[in-house]
């Protein structure tokens, strides 16, 4: 597959991500299209995430996630290095100002 397929690929789920309006359409939506251990993957990040923002430790986070340190260290550059996602998401649902 070319790579404007798949940027039209993922311009289509972006579409449907940003035209959900509640909790029970994205949870309805994800169970369509990801598997139970993919939602959960996606989860435990997202708690990884949010534990290392209150600078846990990654012992304590791994204690209390079940994720593996080579999950939490990816997750840790991130938020560190990354396009800075998981801090918009974050600050947006932990309702921080200039989110």
């Amino acid at each position: 597959m070319n790579n404007k397929n798949k940027s039209q690929e993922y311009d289509l789920l972006f579409e449907a991500l940003l035209s959900l309006k509640t909790k029970e359409e994205c949870k309805a939506f994800l169970d369509d299209i990801c598997t139970i251990k993919e939602l959960d993957s996606m989860a435990q990040r997202m708690q990884v995430a949010k534990m290392l923002r209150n600078s846990g430790t990654y012992l304590d986070i791994a204690a209390e996630t079940g994720a593996s340190t080579a999950t939490i260290s990816r997750v840790n550059r991130a938020l560190n290095y990354g396009s800075e996602g998981y801090t918009t998401v974050l600050k947006r649902i932990e309702g921080e100002k200039d989110a």
